[in-house]
C-alpha cells in the first residue's frame, strides 16, 4: 500500500428526472489518496450526503472511491450506507441504507472515463438510475481529485 497523500475532491453531479426536471449539485472536500493492489482509493467526508439529522458525529458519512480495472466503486459508510459499482455497459444493483429504511438502487453505466495519474485524476460517468425498480433519472457525474499541497 502506498503512503496516504492529502487530496482535494471536487464532485459535480447533474441529472434529469423522468418528468424532464433538471438539477445539479457541487461539492468540494478534503480527503486522502492511496494506491493498493492496482487500484486508487480516495477517502473523504461528503457534506452533500446527509441523513437529515443534526450534523453530529453520528450523522456523518464517509465516502470511498475505489478506482481501477475499468470500474469505479462508490462506498458510503456512516449514517447512510451504500456500495455502488459503475462499469461501462453494465447494470449493477445495490441497497441504499438510511435511518428511515432501505432503498433498492440500480445503475446502468452508459459511459465511464477514467484519467488517473499517480495521485490526481478525473472521472466522468454517465448512467441511468432506477429506484425500487422504477426509472428515476439520467445522471452525469464528474469527479476531480487533486493533490493538496496545503498552500
Amino acid at each position: 500500500m502506498s503512503e496516504k497523500k492529502p487530496v482535494i475532491v471536487k464532485v459535480r453531479g447533474s441529472w434529469q428526472d423522468a418528468q424532464g426536471q433538471k438539477d445539479s449539485v457541487r461539492t468540494i472536500a478534503k480527503g486522502h489518496h492511496y494506491f493498493h493492489r492496482g487500484k486508487h482509493y480516495v477517502i473523504y467526508e461528503d457534506d452533500a450526503v446527509q441523513d437529515g439529522k443534526d450534523g453530529s458525529e453520528s450523522s456523518r458519512v464517509s465516502t470511498v472511491l475505489k478506482i481501477g480495472g475499468g470500474t469505479m466503486t462508490l462506498l458510503r459508510k456512516g449514517a447512510l450506507e451504500q456500495e455502488q459499482r459503475f462499469e461501462k455497459g453494465c447494470e449493477h444493483t445495490s441497497i441504499y441504507r438510511t435511518p428511515y429504511g432501505n432503498i433498492d438502487l440500480s445503475v446502468r453505466t452508459e459511459a465511464l472515463s477514467v484519467d488517473y495519474g499517480e495521485v490526481a485524476g478525473r472521472i466522468d460517468i454517465r448512467y441511468g438510475l432506477w429506484v425500487n425498480g422504477a426509472f428515476q433519472s439520467q445522471n452525469r457525474l464528474h469527479i476531480e481529485i487533486e493533490e493538496d499541497h496545503g498552500l
